[in-house]
């Protein structure tokens, strides 16, 4: 017995030295880094994406200006590649960059915004500014000019010069990602396991218009006057002997006084508040001009160099584009109206250029707008 056990243990002792020495099990890799680069992984959330939000802070009208800082959370969810990359409750910090207000002809008023920063729930933050050094997933070049707003809110609102709020507490909006967001994976995995979907029930509005009731108004109050009195006549006594009569005057008659009169009140109409501020869309027709010096091709269809005209309706972020030349429309294209930093100084049209040796259109910036035209150049390889 002793030996059979002797042996068993040597038989073990021979197999471990043929192995070598126990190796730790490997580890899984993480979700924050890449298995060859060692940097951590990102969700990249693509150009075009809309961004649900509600106000956390008012907008005033008596206090609404350009550079007034804006708060807000996320509504809804928004997903990368199948997994979660903004949760609901996100806080988001922008800025206005524009403010039209409403007046007698023009009942709306108008603003564009830039955002900041997103603050996820774990603490986690992205800034905005620092997208425009990014590369994309491929490592190519931004999608787009460094005049374009990383992410940013063109609000047309319903309103009136007798809203004392122009965005009230919890008016949702979107925000437009109009370059490529990439999040850090990790970070954002953390964060989706402490976000709490936003109540929108909490929000109360900072309107402190309140309506005056009608009155009713008051009758006149009459004070009659004296009557009048009707006198007495002459009283004659004839003469005696031919001495003339004696006339004893009567006493004349009184007209009295009329009645005094005390108007009343007059009723008065019941003023109401105004009604909320609402977002709402802006079907504004927009026509803008550009020449082309060379021959391109939009949405697979050749375009020859001359003058056009582009025109779309709305405010975007996607917008349906008539390309006319001499009042005929020769392409029509979805596009994405992008907003800018600054207003451009002149027509500048972007290209790509294709395998077949005849490049693109793919954007248009107008003089002295501050907005551009991004084409959809998925739609435009479908159609080569």
């Amino acid at each position: 017995m002793r030996k059979l056990t002797l042996a068993i243990l040597l038989f073990a002792f021979s197999t471990m030295a043929q192995r070598g020495p126990m190796q730790p099990a490997p580890q899984q890799p993480s979700m924050a880094t890449n298995n060859h680069s060692g940097k951590p992984t990102v969700l990249v959330v693509p150009a075009g994406t809309t961004v649900q939000l509600a106000l956390t802070q008012p907008v005033l009208a008596k206090s609404a200006a350009v550079g007034e800082a804006i708060f807000a959370e996320t509504v809804f969810p928004v997903t990368a590649d199948g997994h979660m990359a903004i949760p609901a409750g996100t806080y988001v910090q922008g800025q206005i960059d524009s403010l039209s207000r409403p007046g007698m002809f023009s009942p709306h008023a108008q603003f564009q915004i830039h955002f900041t920063q997103l603050i996820f729930a774990n603490g986690y933050t992205f800034q905005f500014s620092s997208m425009q050094n990014l590369t994309n997933a491929q490592g190519g070049a931004a999608e787009y000019a460094a005049d374009v707003i990383p992410a940013a809110a063109n609000v047309y609102v319903n309103a009136t010069t007798r809203n004392d709020v122009l965005l009230d507490n919890g008016t949702q909006f979107e925000m437009i990602l109009q370059d490529p967001v990439q999040l850090v994976s990790a970070s954002v995995a953390s964060a989706v396991r402490v976000s709490k979907p936003l109540n929108l029930e909490q929000f109360k509005t900072a309107s402190m218009c309140r309506p005056i009731p009608a009155t009713p108004g008051t009758s006149d109050t009459v004070i009659p006057g004296t009557p009048g009195t009707p006198g007495t006549p002459d009283t004659v006594i004839p003469g005696v002997g031919g001495a003339p009569d004696t006339v004893i005057p009567g006493i004349p008659a009184s007209p009295g006084t009329p009645d005094t009169v005390i108007p009343g009140t007059p009723a008065t109409p019941e003023i109401p508040c105004p009604g909320p501020p609402a977002v709402m869309n802006n079907m504004k027709t927009q026509k803008q001009a550009f020449s082309l010096g060379a021959p391109l091709q939009l949405a697979g269809q050749p375009l020859a160099a001359g003058a056009y005209e582009a025109t779309w309706k709305g405010s975007g972020p996607s917008v349906s584009v008539e390309i006319v030349d001499k009042k005929k429309t020769v392409a029509t294209v979805q596009a994405r109206l992008v907003l800018l930093s600054r207003k451009s100084p002149a027509v500048v049209v972007g290209t790509q250029p294709n395998a077949n040796g005849l490049a693109s259109l793919q954007s248009l910036r107008f003089g002295g707008q501050s907005f551009a035209l991004y084409f959809d150049q998925a739609v435009q390889q479908e159609t080569n």
